[in-house]
C-alpha cells in the first residue's frame, strides 16, 4: 500500500494522496458530543454482537496498507488486526481505492457507502487529525492520531552532501511521487528552478529506490516511505541522509493521521480509543513500525 503541499488556504477538497504529501495538518482530541446514551450503545453493542470489526484501509498505500484482499500487508493493517484483538472481535478489512477528495473517501467508507455497495466499515485508519476536514465532514468523527507523517528530503550524501534549501538541490537529479504535493512543490520551487531535474515515479517507494538505485540523487517523499526503501535494499543508512525541510508553502512538522467512525458511534470510537491506548502502551505499536525498518513519528 502506498498515497501537494498547497498553502493552507488551498487545502479545500484535497485528495488523499494530496493528504498524505501536504497540508498544514493539527492533531485535536476527541469531541464528545451529547448523543443519547442508549443510541451509543446499541451501536458499540451492535459491532459486538456481530463479533466482527470491518475496518477501512487504502489500497496501494505502501507501507502502510498494500496488498490484496484479505492478504494485505503493512502497519494499518498490522494496526486493524491488534485494535479487532483487544477488542475480543475477528477482524474484516475493506480494501479500497481513493476517491477523488477525502470527503468522498470519508462518505464512502465511514458514514454512508459506496454507489456500487460497499462499505461503510466500522472504522477507517490513516485519517489525517485536522480540523479543517472535520469541519468539512460533521457526519465523521476524527480521533486517535495513532503516528505523524513527516516529508524529508532523501539523499545520497556522497551526491548531496547537506540540504539546507531547494538551492542545495540544483544541477542534481531528483524524484518525487506522481501525483503529490511533495512533487507539485519541488517542481514549483523558485518559480520553476528545479522543474527539468525532476523525474516521477508511481509512489514514494519507488522514488526513493531510485535514490539508492543512483538514477537521481535525491527524492522528496515521507519519511516512512524512504525508510521502507531502505529496509528493501538491505543498504546501510550511513550513505543517506534524511533532512526534514520545508520549502515554501509545506508545514514544518508533518500531520497526524488517525482513525475515523460515524459521528453519532461515539462509544465505538471511546472502544477503539482505549484499545489503541493499550497497544501503545505495552510496545506493541512501536514493534509494529520497528519491524518494519520505520520510525514511529509522535503524533
Amino acid at each position: 500500500m502506498s498515497a501537494s503541499f498547497p498553502p493552507a488556504q488551498s487545502l479545500a477538497e484535497p485528495t488523499r494522496r494530496q493528504w498524505l504529501s501536504a497540508a498544514a495538518l493539527m492533531g485535536v482530541g476527541l469531541g464528545w458530543g451529547g448523543m443519547a446514551q442508549a443510541q451509543e450503545l446499541f451501536d458499540l453493542e451492535k459491532v459486538r454482537a456481530s463479533g466482527i470489526l470491518k475496518v477501512a484501509l487504502y489500497k496501494d498505500n505502501a507501507p502502510y496498507s498494500d496488498g490484496k484482499g484479505q492478504d494485505m500487508d503493512g502497519v494499518d493493517v498490522a494496526l486493524a488486526q491488534a485494535l479487532a484483538q483487544e477488542m475480543s472481535l475477528k477482524l474484516s478489512l475493506l480494501p479500497f481505492d481513493a476517491g477523488e477528495k477525502m470527503d468522498d473517501d470519508l462518505r464512502n467508507m465511514v458514514w454512508k457507502g459506496h454507489y456500487l455497495g460497499y462499505g461503510p466499515a466500522d472504522v477507517m485508519l490513516h485519517v489525517p487529525v485536522d480540523k479543517f476536514l472535520m469541519v468539512e465532514n460533521r457526519q465523521a468523527l476524527i480521533f486517535a492520531p495513532y503516528s505523524r507523517e513527516v516529508l524529508v528530503i532523501f539523499h545520497a550524501l556522497d551526491r548531496v552532501p547537506s540540504v539546507k534549501t531547494g538551492l542545495d538541490l540544483q544541477d542534481q537529479p531528483l524524484a518525487a511521487e506522481r501525483g503529490s504535493g511533495a512533487a507539485s512543490t519541488l517542481m514549483g520551487f523558485g518559480g520553476g528552478r528545479l522543474r527539468s531535474q525532476v523525474r516521477i515515479f508511481n509512489s514514494g517507494i519507488e522514488a526513493a529506490a531510485a535514490v539508492i538505485g543512483g538514477q537521481v540523487a535525491a527524492a522528496y517523499v515521507s519519511r516512512a516511505q524512504a525508510e521502507t526503501a531502505l529496509k528493501a535494499s538491505g543498504k546501510s543508512a550511513s550513505a543517506y541522509g534524511m533532512t526534514q525541510m520545508t520549502l515554501p508553502g509545506l508545514a514544518d512538522n508533518g500531520w497526524p493521521i488517525g482513525m475515523a467512525v460515524k459521528s453519532n458511534n461515539q462509544q465505538l470510537a471511546h472502544a477503539l480509543e482505549a484499545a489503541l491506548q493499550k497497544i501503545r502502551a505495552d510496545g506493541r505499536l512501536l514493534a509494529m513500525y520497528r519491524e518494519r525498518g520505520m520510525t514511529l513519528v509522535a503524533p
